[in-house]
């Protein structure tokens, strides 16, 4: 079985809620623009944006579509970052 050590996944979900905000601030969106696209409070945009949550995958697909972007794209770039 796989695991991430807790400092490697912070990292990583740092990393990703990092890359999402600049894809929204890039796109001109508050937060609490971007959760009204997709039906969540600000507040779970923000957790996410920190770090703080670890998303499903549907959680992932609904900030890409709210954000008008390409998950795939982004997990990409990501992939790069780390």
């Amino acid at each position: 079985m796989f695991s991430l050590s807790s400092v490697i996944e912070d990292k990583i979900l740092k990393e990703l809620g990092g890359l999402f905000k600049k894809t929204r601030l890039k796109a001109g969106l508050t937060q609490a623009e971007l959760a009204a696209r997709i039906d969540k409070d600000q507040q779970s945009i923000q957790r996410f944006e920190k770090g703080r949550i670890n998303p499903t995958i549907v959680y992932l697909i609904e900030v890409a579509t709210g954000l008008d972007v390409d998950l795939w794209e982004l997990i990409k770039e990501l992939e790069e970052m780390i």
